[in-house]
């Protein structure tokens, strides 16, 4: 019974579909990933990414299929659940908390963990008050990972863009997760900083023995990260396979390039 229970992949979709009224957003999509794999996710616009990420994360429910976290069917739990079971993700669109200092931002995602008991807060006890010094110190590591030690008491508004991209990615590694969603998260960089960011992911996985989901427009960036890829078109996975497999399957050059439909 353990060996099956060992042999479970990290995260398993069955048959996933999700409607929209009339739109067919994902239909029978069916994947695994393996703990510490970093996987991608690729499709032109409106092939359905996002709402799978959506699904993964507990914002939306499926409207057919189910997901499996560590063997377990994963069926009606909030956003919150999710992220205790050890998901997190990061947005297409970035979600800071732009009043905050770049330190706040992550202490934020930090006091999400169990802190003890109200009383110690109220009374603001000595183990309150070590705790609270605990989670400063992993927060400016945290940013010490992500390259953003020295602007931790900046404005979180005042970032340049690429760097509230790695601050988002500071703040969902605060919650401990076992697996990371990554929403585009190159976006808006130069090539350089895309580079910077392909190593910086492959170091937080090692690291932090992360399992990475990756969803990217930059195509090439994922080929050189991923050991893995799905491609969805229509909401249809259409391929699976290494990168190698993925650029020469006729149905993905269909894809992108428009083939003859």
């Amino acid at each position: 019974m353990s060996g099956q229970a060992s042999a479970a992949p990290l995260l398993e979709l069955r048959q996933i579909s999700r409607q929209f009224g009339g739109l067919q957003a994902l239909s029978e999509v069916s994947f695994q990933v393996e703990q510490g794999e970093i996987f991608g996710l690729i499709g032109p616009n409106g092939a359905g990414k996002t709402t799978l990420f959506n699904l993964l994360s507990g914002v939306t429910p499926a409207s057919n299929g189910t997901i499996h976290w560590r063997g377990q069917a994963m069926q009606g739990l909030s956003p919150d659940r999710h992220n205790r079971l050890g998901i997190a993700r990061t947005f297409q669109n970035l979600r800071l908390f732009t009043g905050l200092s770049v330190l706040e931002n992550v202490l934020v995602a930090l006091h999400r963990q169990p802190q003890g008991g109200k009383l110690d807060a109220l009374l603001n006890s000595s183990r309150f008050r070590r705790r609270q010094s605990e989670l400063r110190e992993r927060a400016l590591q945290l940013l010490e990972e992500l390259g953003l030690a020295d602007q931790a008491h900046r404005q979180a508004s005042g970032l340049a863009y690429g760097d509230r991209r790695r601050l988002e990615i500071a703040r969902a590694l605060a919650t401990a997760p076992a697996l990371l969603l990554l929403d585009e998260p190159a976006a808006g960089m130069n090539p350089r900083e895309k580079e910077q960011l392909c190593e910086l992911l492959a170091q937080l996985r090692q690291r932090h023995q992360l399992t990475l989901v990756v969803i990217e427009h930059h195509v090439p960036l994922l080929m050189q990260l991923c050991q893995r890829l799905a491609v969805l078109d229509f909401g249809r996975l259409i391929a699976l396979g290494t990168p190698e497999q993925i650029q020469r399957d006729p149905r993905v050059i269909e894809a992108y390039l428009g083939g003859s439909r």
